[in-house]
């Protein structure tokens, strides 16, 4: 096995061609897992593989949840199964989930950059969910995150955290690489964009949308159902969609919050201060100069 280059970043997270990652999923060694990693380039894709990419924080949990719930007559036999089962992580795959022997469509979700996802992807037989959100929002939410999650390196303050996170520093890598790395690449695959924002201020239509894109039929009934289930309110209190139970023991620490926390939209403008908010500003303008991502701040300025 070829000796690999990577960095280090703390005790907790390990940095790899342009992404980071929780050492706590390497079970097996840094040597095997960056060797699983760059051996994703050529993952066999079926005809109506379904992938949710988002980079860490942007609501991944809440799509994860409403894709496997779109799929459940497809997967009678995973009803039971927490979403992180039933929506398993590309990059952290186990052979308990049996990947090969499901029926499709297979539902896989992750937060690789573009350059490392599957090559076969390009061949659209499989279609991809891409969620945004606000990353001022991301990086508060990251930072409460960091507190209770312990498989992550967690920032004294957020001055600290707002350089880590224009740095690569945390969980996903870089925010700016990973979103220009999907939509400058867009056009090779078969990919909708979807908003966090969006989910939160009209989610009826971003269920629809989602449920068109994969081919599903609802009918108002139905979208009901799905509806009832997936509000973030219901989400944060179902044990088997928000990971609860995964992530209990050393890894949570449960005294200092929850998997979810609060699920809203401009949240950072509670925690940053004008000083954080105009430094994050003058990397976002220029970073995002030629990105056309239109970006809710705030609820009030959809």
């Amino acid at each position: 096995m070829a000796q690999k280059d990577y960095t280090l970043l703390g005790e907790s997270l390990l940095s790899y061609k342009g992404a980071v990652f929780a050492l706590q999923h390497f079970e097996n060694g840094i040597p095997e897992a960056l060797e699983y990693l760059d051996s994703l380039k050529s993952f066999h894709i079926r005809d109506g593989d379904i992938f949710i990419m988002t980079f860490p924080k942007s609501g991944t949990i809440w799509m994860q949840y409403i894709v496997s719930i779109l799929h459940e007559n497809d997967h009678p036999d995973l009803l039971e199964k927490p979403t992180y089962f039933r929506v398993p992580w590309l990059e952290y795959l186990r052979p308990a989930h049996k990947i090969d022997t499901r029926e499709s469509p297979r539902l896989f979700c992750s937060h690789l950059p573009q350059h490392m996802v599957p090559l076969d992807l390009q061949s659209n037989r499989a279609k991809i969910i891409y969620v945004t959100r606000n990353p001022k929002d991301i990086l508060v939410s990251y930072f409460h995150f960091s507190q209770v999650l312990n498989a992550l390196e967690t920032a004294d303050n957020l001055d600290e955290m707002l350089e880590n996170f224009l740095s690569g520093k945390i969980l996903g890598g870089n925010w700016f690489d990973h979103i220009e790395g999907w939509f400058n690449n867009k056009d090779k695959y078969d990919i909708l964009f979807v908003s966090y924002e969006e989910m939160k201020m009209d989610l009826r239509s971003v269920v629809m949308k989602i449920s068109k894109f994969v081919g599903k039929i609802l009918s108002d009934v139905d979208i009901d159902k799905v509806m009832d289930r997936v509000t973030f309110k219901n989400m944060k209190n179902d044990v088997k969609a928000n990971y609860h139970n995964s992530v209990q023991g050393n890894v949570l620490d449960s005294s200092k919050g929850s998997f979810m926390r609060k699920g809203t939209v401009g949240d950072w403008k509670n925690f940053l201060t004008v000083a954080q908010s105009e430094r994050f500003d003058q990397v976002y303008k220029e970073r995002m100069k030629n990105l056309p991502v239109k970006v809710i701040w705030d609820q009030g300025a959809a």
